[in-house]
C-alpha cells in the first residue's frame, strides 16, 4: 500500500550539523513527530503545529526553517506542556503565526523535523474544485466518470398508500448521487449537500470555474461547475417531490450491502432492476427487526424547502422558467414540512443501522427563514438554540443532522437588534462548549468521535467562520483553524482525511470504496469518515482489516483510525461530508485571496 512518511525521527547525524543555530537537545533518541497541516499556511493567518512524543519528555523551544536555504527564520517558545493526548505522552502547540513570508518551511523542534510545507495565499488555490471530482463520481443515472449510466430503473414505491400512492407502483426518481461507497440516496443527505454547494457558489463565486458541462464531461458551458453540480441535486429533488402531496426519502436500503461492487442496475430487491423508493408519510417504517422512530415529516421536508428557495434564488436571472418551478416547490414542500411536525429517519431492513436523525426544529428554522415567515424562525431557533452535540461526548450516528444549525446563519442576516443578538449568541454558545473541552488538549480536539466525526468536524469549522463574519470577532480563530488543520494532518495519524488533497502529502491510499479497491480508480476529493473513539470501533459488525496497520503506533484505547478498505467505519467517503467541505474550502480560498 502506498503510504507517505509524515515525520522524521533525527539520530544527530552529521547532516543536521549544517544547521545555523540548533538547540542543545537532551536525549539522543526520541519517538516524537511534528503533526502539521499538509495544505499549507497562509501568511497572515493561525499558524501552529503540534508536537507529540510517545515517552514524557520536555521541550522549550522551536525553530521554523526555510526550506530552500536551510536557515532558520524564526524561533518561538512552545509554551505550555499539554501532556497525554490518546497515543502521546506529551504534546505541545508550535505557534508561528507572528511569521508572515512566504514560502517553503519546516520545522524542527526536540529532535524531530515535520515534513515541509507552505505558507502563502494560495495555499487553498483550487482545492473546492478538487472536491466536486468526487461529488462528479458519485452521480446516478448518468455517470460522468464512467461515462456509462447505472440505476436506471428507480424505483417502485412504499409506504405511499394512503397518499393514493398504492405499495410498487413505479415511479421515476432516477438521478441525485449515491450516498457513500453503498449505492443508497437520501433525500435529506442530498438536500443538504445540494444547499452546501448553492450556498459555495452564492457566497464565493469568484472560486469556481468552468472546465465541465452540466452532464459532468469535460467541456465548457458558461456556467460554474459547483453550479452545475447543484443543479444535478436540485433535479433529483425536484422529482422526489413530484407533487405537492407526495415526497419522497430514500431509494434502496441496506439491501445494498450485499457486496462491494460497481454501480450498476442492481436486482437484489426482487422487482427486476427496479429499486424501493421511500414515501414520506410521517409515521414509523423498518428498522431491521423493529421499526425506526420517525415521527412526521418536517426534517427532511423543510431541508427541500431550503435547497428549492436558494436555487430559485440563484437560477432567476439566468433561468426564470427553472427558478418559478423551484419557487413553486419551495412553497408545496414547507406545507408538507407542516403536515406533521417532526423527524423523518432513514429505513433498514436487514441491520439496525439507519440514519437516526432526532432533530427538526433547526431545519424548519432555516426553512420558515427562506419563506420569509421571521417569526416563526425565530420560535424554531429558541427550541433548538444549540446544536445537541457541540459540548457532548457522544450521539447516535447521524442524530443531530445536518450538524450545524444553518438557520442561525441565514436568519441573523434577516432580523436585527435584539433578535440578532440572540441568534448570533446561539453560535457563540455552542462554540464556547467545545472550546471548553478543546482547550485542554494540543490539537484544541472538541468534536466527539462517534461515526462520520469529519463531517461534524467540518460543519463545526463552518460554524466558527460564520461566527467571525458575523460579528468580526476572532475570539474563536485559533479553535477554528486547528479544526481545519485536524482534518489535512494536524492529527495523531498526521494524515489528511481528503484523497489525494494534497497530491504531495499523505492522504487515504486504501478507503472503504469499491471505484479504489476494485477497479483502483482514484476517488479524488473524497473525505472520509474520520476517526472513532475505540469503545465503538470494538462493537461495530463485520470489520476486518485486510492490510497491516500502518498507523498502529498512532491508535490508543482513545481514538483509531484505519486507512484500510475493511473499516467502514473510518474510512469510508461520505457525499454530503465532502460537499459541506467544499463550503469550507471556498471560503478559506476566497478569504486567503481576496475573491467574491
Amino acid at each position: 500500500m502506498k503510504r507517505l512518511s509524515i515525520s522524521l525521527v533525527f539520530f544527530f547525524l552529521p547532516s543536521w550539523l549544517s544547521y545555523t543555530n540548533i538547540p542543545t537537545y537532551t536525549t539522543s533518541f526520541v519517538q516524537a513527530w511534528i503533526r502539521i497541516n499538509q495544505l499549507g499556511y497562509t501568511p497572515v493567518g493561525i499558524k501552529v503545529a503540534v508536537w507529540c512524543a510517545k515517552e514524557k519528555s520536555q521541550i522549550k523551544e522551536f525553530e521554523l526553517v526555510d526550506a530552500t536555504t536551510k536557515k532558520v527564520v524564526f524561533k518561538g517558545d512552545v509554551g505550555k506542556a499539554f501532556g497525554a493526548y490518546g497515543p502521546f505522552l506529551d504534546t505541545y502547540r508550535l505557534d508561528f503565526s507572528k511569521f508572515q513570508r512566504t514560502g517553503q518551511f519546516y520545522l524542527q523542534a526536540g529532535g524531530v523535523r515535520s515534513p515541509q510545507f507552505r505558507i502563502g495565499t494560495d495555499v487553498y488555490k483550487g482545492a473546492a474544485d478538487f472536491c466536486l471530482r468526487y461529488m462528479r463520481q458519485q452521480r446516478t443515472g448518468f455517470n460522468p466518470y464512467l461515462k456509462d449510466s447505472c440505476h436506471t430503473h428507480d424505483g417502485y414505491a412504499l409506504y405511499g398508500t394512503k397518499a393514493g400512492l398504492p405499495d410498487s407502483s413505479h415511479v421515476d426518481v432516477v438521478g441525485g448521487w449515491h450516498d457513500a461507497t453503498d449505492y443508497l440516496q437520501y433525500a435529506t443527505t442530498s438536500a443538504n449537500a445540494t444547499y452546501h454547494l448553492l450556498m459555495a457558489y452564492r457566497d464565493f463565486p469568484g472560486v469556481f470555474t468552468d472546465i465541465r458541462q452540466a452532464n459532468g464531461l469535460e467541456g465548457k458551458n458558461k456556467q460554474a461547475d459547483v453550479l452545475d453540480e447543484a443543479r444535478w441535486g436540485l433535479d433529483w429533488l425536484v422529482k422526489m417531490h413530484p407533487r405537492p402531496d407526495w415526497m419522497f426519502n430514500q431509494i434502496a436500503d441496506d439491501r445494498d450491502h450485499i457486496s462491494m461492487r460497481m454501480p450498476a442496475q442492481d436486482s437484489q430487491y426482487g422487482r427486476g432492476y427496479e429499486r424501493p423508493v421511500y414515501f414520506i408519510n410521517g409515521e414509523p417504517q423498518q428498522q431491521g427487526k423493529g421499526m425506526n422512530h420517525t415521527t412526521g415529516t418536517s426534517s427532511t421536508a423543510a431541508k427541500f424547502v431550503s435547497a428549492f428557495a436558494l436555487g430559485a434564488q440563484l437560477y432567476k436571472q439566468t433561468d426564470k422558467a427553472y427558478s418559478d418551478q423551484l419557487q413553486e416547490k419551495a412553497k408545496t414542500a414547507y406545507a408538507f414540512a407542516l403536515k406533521n411536525p417532526g423527524v423523518t429517519q432513514t429505513v433498514s431492513v436487514k441491520s439496525p443501522y439507519i440514519y437516526a436523525e432526532d432533530n427538526w426544529v433547526d431545519d424548519m428554522e432555516l426553512a420558515a427563514t427562506w419563506q420569509k415567515q421571521w417569526n416563526e424562525a425565530l420560535q424554531y431557533a429558541t427550541k433548538e438554540s444549540v446544536t445537541p452535540w457541540l459540548g457532548k461526548d457522544t450521539a447516535a450516528h447521524y442524530q443531530w443532522y445536518p450538524f450545524i444549525n444553518l438557520g442561525h446563519y441565514e436568519l441573523a442576516q434577516q432580523v436585527k437588534g435584539k433578535d440578532r443578538e440572540m441568534v448570533v449568541g446561539y453560535y457563540k454558545k455552542g462554540i464556547e462548549q467545545v472550546w471548553n473541552k478543546a482547550k485542554a488538549n494540543a490539537f484544541y480536539r472538541g468534536v466527539p468521535f462517534i461515526w462520520c466525526s469529519n463531517n461534524l468536524t467540518v460543519a463545526f469549522a463552518i460554524q466558527c467562520f460564520w461566527y467571525e463574519k458575523l460579528t468580526n470577532s476572532h475570539e474563536f480563530d485559533a479553535l477554528g483553524q486547528a479544526t481545519i488543520d485536524w482534518l489535512f494532518g494536524c492529527n495523531p495519524w498526521g494524515t489528511s482525511m481528503v484523497y489525494g488533497l494534497p497530491a504531495w502529502g499523505d492522504t487515504p491510499a486504501d478507503p472503504h470504496a469499491a471505484f479504489t479497491h476494485l477497479k483502483q480508480y482514484p476517488i479524488d476529493g473524497g473525505l472520509v469518515d474520520g476517526p472513532v473513539y475505540g469503545s465503538i470501533y470494538k462493537k461495530l459488525i463485520g470489520i476486518q482489516l485486510h492490510e497491516p496497520d500502518e498507523y498502529a503506533t498512532f491508535q490508543s484505547d482513545l481514538v483509531v483510525y484505519h486507512d484500510d478498505y475493511g473499516d467502514y467505519s473510518t474510512n469510508e467517503p461520505t457525499m454530503d461530508g465532502t460537499a459541506s467541505l467544499i463550503y469550507l474550502l471556498a471560503a478559506r480560498e476566497a478569504e486567503a485571496m481576496g475573491k467574491k
